[in-house]
């Protein structure tokens, strides 16, 4: 293989499907010249630096991000720490290092790259900067992707985010080409769920701290466990308003599983919502409810929509021109 490299640098926050058409490009230079493709991603992000407690929930973790970036034709995985040293630099200095670093026969961004402090550089001096240091810069036009109610929108992980924070995580799916999940060990909750006959796992707090929100509700996914089985799952996010519960939990009902979870890691993929979360009267009202929950979670199971591909009919996505 031919020494240098084709890089791309960003947050690829979610791997979104704006991500993927920038790296299967990368991917398509790096074959044609015999270099690997490596992706930049800061970590963590920027703001977290320039503006603390302002950074964004992340829809993905570092091992997630590096899993997901090396699937769609990354060949290294470089996490860049956002010093301030590094955020200071203009431009041409920032790519300067990167360039002496890599050796980067071609760089691949999306139109909306923004690099340099105060993110003063784009596409255009990027063109600029690959003359003069003998790199060839390739610009992916924004990609669009039609949306449930068949409005189009341009992907990104700030759409993403919004559509998980008001539970249409159908929506994001579409975007993200895949259901949006959350990763952590079970840990033992207050046992009502059980006590009504619909035992849950509960994901432990702390493992989805820092995550994006997926706004407060009921929702028919899937949960996949250490052992790489996969149970359809009615998935709850909320406080448990019904029992006044003020710590918010992440929990599944697993259908068609008994058994003991506890210290476990699971996964949960959310696939289409439910319901609102809503206080009951009593535990049996509870019950009643959570039994319908888990009928239609069953009923979206078998017409295939509980997997973590979306399924989105004509819905599709296209480059923006």
């Amino acid at each position: 293989m031919a020494s240098g490299s084709v890089i791309t640098i960003g947050n690829f926050d979610g791997v979104h499907l704006g991500h993927q058409a920038i790296l299967v490009k990368a991917r398509q230079i790096a074959d044609r010249h015999g270099v690997v493709v490596k992706a930049l991603t800061f970590h963590p992000h920027p703001a977290s630096v320039l503006r603390p407690g302002t950074e964004p929930g992340v829809l993905m973790g570092l091992q997630e991000k590096t899993k997901a970036l090396r699937a769609f034709g990354a060949d290294e995985v470089v996490a860049l720490e956002p010093t301030k040293r590094l955020l200071s630099l203009d431009p041409q200095a920032f790519i300067q290092e990167v360039s002496d670093q890599h050796h980067p026969v071609a760089i691949v961004e999306g139109v909306n790259f923004r690099f340099g402090k105060d993110r003063r550089g784009g596409v255009d001096t990027l063109s600029s900067l690959a003359e003069a240091m003998r790199f060839e810069a390739h610009v992916v036009p924004q990609l669009e992707q039609a949306l449930g109610d068949c409005v189009c929108v341009p992907v990104s992980s700030t759409l993403v985010r919004d559509l998980l924070a008001s539970g249409r995580v159908a929506d994001a799916a579409l975007c993200l080409g895949r259901s949006h999940t959350l990763s952590g060990p079970v840990v033992e909750g207050g046992k009502r769920g059980r006590s009504i006959g619909f035992p849950t796992v509960n994901l432990d707090p702390e493992a989805v701290a820092g995550r994006a929100a997926v706004g407060v509700g009921v929702y028919a996914g899937w949960a996949r466990l250490k052992s790489g089985a996969s149970h359809a799952a009615a998935i709850s996010v909320g406080f448990q308003p019904t029992f006044e519960t003020h710590k918010l939990m992440v929990e599944a009902y697993l259908l068609g599983f008994d058994g003991d979870l506890y210290g476990q890691t699971v996964t949960i993929g959310f696939s289409r919502w439910l319901r609102d979360q809503q206080p009951f009267p009593n535990a049996d009202a509870l019950a009643g409810q959570l039994k319908h929950d888990v009928a239609l979670t069953a009923r979206w199971k078998s017409m295939g929509y509980l997997d973590p591909k979306p399924r989105a009919g004509a819905v599709s996505a296209k480059i923006a021109v």
